[in-house]
């Protein structure tokens, strides 16, 4: 189990199972989102994220049809995404959880889209587009 917060303390969450591995995504949206050149994120089942306080703090925001970006509104930290077209998936941004994570980057996603400026100085595998996993049959 990991617990995970927004910037103020206002929205608090559980995240009750093991987390998949660790996603870094360069896409111009993940960008704006976050202010900085990437995002971190780790799929998980909404059946196993637990939202203990600050239901009301949580904001929407419709970033690309299908796809919502959720916020806190008191302080503005990123909490997940999710998207119409994988139903009961949302993409937790891995900086809010206060554990110490087992779960690493498994690779770089819409690299085609990169911030010039950041250089990706490791071995992971890019994707130009979408991460596409390895055991993936699509």
């Amino acid at each position: 189990m990991y617990s995970g917060s927004c910037l103020c303390g206002g929205v608090r969450f559980q995240i009750l199972c093991e987390l998949e591995p660790i996603q870094v995504c360069h896409c111009s949206q993940c960008r704006k989102a976050q202010g900085t050149p990437f995002a971190t994120n780790t799929p998980v089942k909404e059946t196993a994220f637990q939202l203990d306080s600050g239901a009301k703090l949580l904001k929407s925001f419709e970033a690309s049809p299908g796809k919502q970006r959720v916020f806190c509104s008191e302080c503005g930290s990123p909490i997940y995404s999710k998207k119409d077209a994988l139903p009961g998936v949302l993409r937790i941004r891995v900086g809010l959880i206060n554990e110490p994570l087992s779960s690493k980057p498994v690779a770089h996603c819409y690299t085609g889209s990169k911030a010039n400026w950041w250089p990706i100085n490791d071995d992971l595998t890019q994707f130009e587009a979408a991460y596409v996993p390895r055991n993936s049959k699509t």
